[in-house]
């Protein structure tokens, strides 16, 4: 099944009174939703009993769960210290994800406005197998890390750069954004057509499971000539993509993604 949900906790569950992460799961599910990305993009500042407590409600109430690492991962850093601290962070948030029961984690590659691309890309991939190796090592080898396509042109994120370090390793699953996608490409999603070449270029190089099961993130969102400036609603109708258009390919495909 498709699994629909939201990334982080809603204006509307505080402004009925909500108050804890913990409650969301059950919220949510009154929504008619099926799955939560819990955010730890500013660090993992989450104790081992709120995840737990939250990793009961979601499994109680059929809440797909999983984590967004920091933002400020940086794989293609030129600084060891800075390509060293991603790797902790994300074992962090692996972590976490085992404590909260969830089963993939968010992970941003960096930016590359300083280096060059290919260098920048290949550092980040031997920073991410040397992460998987280690988180092997500590237990949490059945925790999928899902890179994400990054919305700015100065960031290392492209489609294309993502299905490579995607490579490394079988349960490496992408993380598409097609609003990210649609602004590096300076509103390139305009038609069915355009998601269907998406889906494609995703099967050809890492096989239908992986697209099946895809990660997805979709929002409508403003752009400028460096990429992504602000991501909007779905109601906000002056912006792409259309979610119309995504949904055609997931029904005419059978895919079933996050």
């Amino acid at each position: 099944m498709i699994r629909f949900g939201p990334s982080g906790n809603s204006d509307s569950f505080y402004e009925q009174g909500f108050k804890s992460s913990v409650q969301m799961p059950a919220w949510l599910k009154k929504m008619g939703l099926s799955a939560y990305e819990y955010q730890c993009s500013k660090g993992v500042n989450i104790g081992r009993e709120t995840a737990a407590q939250i990793g009961e409600q979601a499994a109680l109430n059929d809440i797909f769960v999983s984590i967004h690492a920091p933002y400020y991962i940086n794989m293609a850093s030129e600084e060891e210290a800075k390509r060293n601290g991603s790797k902790s962070y994300i074992l962090e948030t692996m972590q976490a994800a085992r404590w909260m029961g969830a089963k993939r984690i968010v992970v941003h590659t960096g930016s590359c406005s300083k280096v060059d691309r290919k260098w920048a890309l290949k550092t980040a991939m031997d920073v991410l197998k040397e992460t998987i190796g280690e988180a092997d090592a500590s237990g949490f080898s059945d925790i999928s890390i899902c890179p994400e396509v990054l919305g700015k042109i100065n960031q290392l994120g492209t489609l294309d750069e993502i299905l490579e370090m995607c490579t490394l390793d079988e349960r490496l699953i992408p993380t598409v954004d097609f609003g990210h996608l649609h602004a590096r490409g300076l509103g390139c999603l305009n038609s069915v057509e355009d998601f269907e070449k998406i889906a494609d270029r995703i099967e050809n190089v890492l096989g239908y499971a992986r697209l099946k099961y895809l990660h997805v993130h979709f929002s409508r969102i403003e752009f400028t000539s460096g990429g992504e400036k602000k991501h909007w609603t779905i109601s906000d109708t002056q912006y792409g993509p259309e979610f119309d258009h995504l949904a055609e390919v997931l029904y005419k495909r059978k895919m079933e993604p996050v």
